[in-house]
């Protein structure tokens, strides 16, 4: 195989070019046999240039693909869609991607729309929003206070308009011009690994570091492969599936459904087992599910609430039984705030308390797990974290992106969270896209210039206030435009 040559290039030699490489040396054949396969080849390659992938190899394993790596390479396929007058819907495809890699799938998506197709995006990024031509707001806040339509028309009235997202497209952006000066560090010297090579950097501690570049530039390689390789105790908080299912909700995802079980058990005298709807008090015919699923074969599975418990998923048994006046399925429809003025049990406020410092007051106690959005789950996850006791004494908290699924008026709330555990002695290392959460930092690692082999480079180590000075910057460059300077 690798004997066979054109032009002085095995298949292996062009495997292992960079697609911009690739598309030079593919552009120099001349022969009228391949023109065709030539032509589709050389489109296909092209539309991964276009947003920002020219670094990559075709050989390169998928699983070593960043977050914004693989959206972008998703989307791309798309493009060489011969299908016109589809509907094609994407649940927030800014995640993983910096503003400068959002230039690259904004012109996607116009392609695919001049196809004469549609375009839907779920999306809370500011830059997605402003490429679009229809805006449709649902609101006005989240859970059971959100749900209608707020707003709908184009970018130009969605400003004028009173809705959160205007509110938070409208509002002065400021910069961290703070310059602390830091006694101690965490010190990488002359590390490397994949595109990183022979860089060094230091980590203030106690202190809120945001590690930014454009996908693919090595942040992840830097602080989750390098730096956790130095400082083992440091505590990841990754982007990995919670496990979800019917059968778990937020109490039980938080250990202390046990304790409102056994305040029923206590005043009734029964078996715990009779407040689970796993267990001893599950409904009879749904068995504890809420509904009933039928399989009418070749048309696909229908599930219809159950006609017994009406949803409720536990037995009459269970549902007589009354704590300050509400049964079991009363208490698990309440939110997590309402929960909290009720609840006089001091483990689960601890629990509660941790989910509103996380931004999720409005979630009902019951709420299955595999109902949660992908921010609400990560949001969960970051307050399971900080009630582990074993992470007490742990002193680097180290998040991936966690402003993914994040509304810009729900990023202060995250900030808040930060600075919380700042003040505890933390030390926060994020790796971040978000703007406003880059302008808040103490400190800023800035990745690039560009991704891959182009990548890799710690181009900026500083104050956020001297980033906005770099001119060879991505992320120094749109920090500019964001603060209108």
């Amino acid at each position: 195989m690798r004997s066979s040559k054109i032009n002085g290039k095995s298949i292996a030699d062009c495997v292992q070019m960079p697609i911009e490489e690739l598309i030079d040396f593919l552009k120099g054949i001349q022969n009228s046999n391949v023109k065709i396969v030539l032509s589709d080849l050389l489109n296909r390659l092209e539309s991964m240039l276009s947003v920002g992938l020219g670094y990559l190899n075709i050989g390169r394993k998928t699983s070593t693909l960043s977050g914004g790596e693989s959206q972008r390479i998703k989307m791309t396929k798309h493009l060489n869609s011969a299908l016109s007058d589809v509907l094609y819907i994407f649940d927030e495809p800014s995640v993983g991607l910096h503003p400068e890699d959002l230039k690259g799938i904004g012109e996607i998506f116009k392609r695919i729309r001049d196809k004469g197709n549609t375009v839907v995006l779920v999306d809370h990024d500011p830059d997605i929003i402003k490429m679009a031509d229809h805006i449709i707001e649902i609101g006005p806040f989240a859970g059971s206070k959100g749900g209608d339509i707020v707003f709908e028309g184009n970018y130009k009235d969605l400003l004028k308009s009173n809705t959160l997202t205007a509110k938070a497209l409208m509002r002065p952006y400021t910069i961290n011009k703070a310059k602390q000066q830091f006694q101690e560090y965490y010190r990488l010297e002359n590390v490397s690994a994949f595109n990183v090579k022979h860089q060094s950097v230091k980590i203030p501690k106690n202190a809120l570091t945001v590690v930014s570049g454009v996908a693919g530039s090595g942040k992840s390689t830097l602080i989750r492969n390098l730096f956790v390789k130095h400082y083992p105790e440091s505590v990841v908080f990754d982007q990995s599936p919670i496990h979800k299912s019917n059968r778990s909700n937020l109490l039980t995802y938080l250990g202390v459904f046990d304790k409102v079980r056994q305040k029923y058990s206590n005043i009734s005298d029964e078996d715990v087992s009779l407040f689970s709807f796993n267990g001893k008090g599950a409904c009879p015919e749904c068995k504890g599910k809420g509904y009933i699923k039928y399989d009418l074969a070749y048309m696909g599975d229908v599930t219809q609430e159950c006609e017994i418990c009406h949803g409720k998923r536990y037995n009459d048994e269970a549902l007589s039984i009354y704590w300050k006046g509400r049964n079991i399925f009363e208490l698990l429809q309440l939110t997590v705030v309402e929960g909290l003025k009720f609840i006089d049990i001091p483990d689960v406020q601890v629990a509660l308390n941790s989910l509103i410092d996380a931004n999720l007051g409005y979630i009902k106690l019951g709420q299955s797990l595999d109902t949660l959005s992908g921010g609400e789950t990560q949001r969960l996850k970051i307050a399971t974290k900080l009630l582990d006791v074993h992470l007490e004494n742990a002193e680097i908290f180290i998040l991936d992106e966690p402003s993914t699924g994040l509304h810009e008026t729900d990023i202060k709330y995250l900030l808040s969270l930060l600075n919380k555990l700042k003040k505890i002695g933390k030390t926060l290392i994020v790796l971040e896209h978000n703007l406003t959460i880059i302008s808040q930092a103490d400190w800023i690692i800035d990745m690039g210039p560009k991704g891959g082999n182009y990548g890799g480079k710690v181009l900026f180590e500083g104050y956020p206030s001297d980033l906005i000075k770099q001119n060879n910057s991505f992320t120094g460059t749109h920090l500019r435009k964001y603060l209108d300077v």
